[in-house]
């Protein structure tokens, strides 16, 4: 489950609510895609947006119908108490291990996030995926840093930011400083392919958790070896990877792909995050359309 191809669905919304039901077809759509794991409740799954209670309940549901599909568990929370709180739920829900962001109003420092994962650590024995996504903690991983983490027990995987253009370089930097048991997993869906091809063990896709073929397309081939294949796949979806470069992200693009495919009511994000305008809206259709995404 910390190799291949990992799903992270959205949490849809509806009138300031989890729609549940919404939610439970995504997980069910991904059980039998052929992904090898689903993450709920990632940055994908707005567990910022959340309060313990939801986010307990969006896991169930999930665990409830992923069918024999491992499932984690994101657990970022700003305090370290509610992250061991988080994580003792998803211990005892059932979950198979758990995604970690160091998310924090101040600014963090080194030692503070080797603390959150120590302290964790010493709490709940459950395998971890270490996630390093400055986009949206502000804070960046160092090498050093891996490969002080990595050395915890639980320490399972370390999700890294999208690769440089020097992918087999930067792949090869991270893997010289951990223990072989920890494996790399890409994120930043436009250079998963470069990630894979590189060396990484895994991809935590975004699109995987709506639109789990066009990332099968990519990761089979590439786990398989297939460089070429992956590549050129990639470059098809070249279109999808310029709407996410041009609305900050892939968040609201991937959550309005779920809206146009009629998995999710409209306005199906948290607020105070406002859906695409009408113009925008349009756009993600016609690419939906174009690269025949379902």
């Amino acid at each position: 489950m910390f190799t291949g191809l990992g799903a992270f669905p959205l949490t849809p919304l509806h009138d300031d609510r989890v729609d549940e039901s919404a939610y439970a077809g995504i997980v069910e759509r991904l059980a039998v895609s052929g992904v090898d794991s689903i993450t709920a409740l990632g940055s994908t799954g707005s567990y910022a947006y959340l309060d313990h209670d939801e986010r307990r309940r969006v896991l169930r549901l999930a665990l409830a119908h992923a069918g024999t599909v491992p499932v984690l568990a994101g657990v970022g929370a700003t305090r370290t108490g509610h992250v061991i709180s988080l994580a003792q739920d998803a211990r005892d829900a059932g979950a198979a291990g758990i995604l970690v962001a160091p998310v924090s109003y101040q600014a963090l420092r080194d030692d503070d996030v080797l603390g959150l994962f120590e302290d964790l650590a010493a709490a709940v024995d459950l395998p971890v995926i270490v996630y390093d996504n400055p986009g949206t903690t502000h804070f960046t991983f160092s090498l050093d840093l891996y490969a002080r983490i990595a050395q915890l027990p639980n320490v399972a995987s370390i999700k890294i930011p999208g690769v440089p253009a020097d992918a087999a370089a930067h792949v090869a930097k991270i893997r010289a400083v951990i223990p072989s048991r920890v494996t790399i997993g890409v994120s930043g869906d436009a250079s998963a392919a470069a990630g894979l091809n590189a060396g990484c063990d895994a991809w935590y896709s975004v699109i995987a958790g709506t639109i789990p073929a066009a990332a099968l397309a990519i990761s089979r081939p590439a786990l398989a070896g297939d460089a070429a294949a992956a590549t050129e796949e990639s470059a098809r979806l070249q279109p999808l990877w310029d709407l996410f470069a041009e609305f900050g992200g892939s968040f609201r693009v991937v959550a309005t792909i779920a809206e146009v495919l009629g998995l999710v009511k409209p306005d199906s994000m948290p607020r105070p995050l406002l859906p695409l305008r009408a113009a925008a809206r349009d756009r993600v259709a016609r690419v939906v359309a174009e690269l025949g995404l379902s």
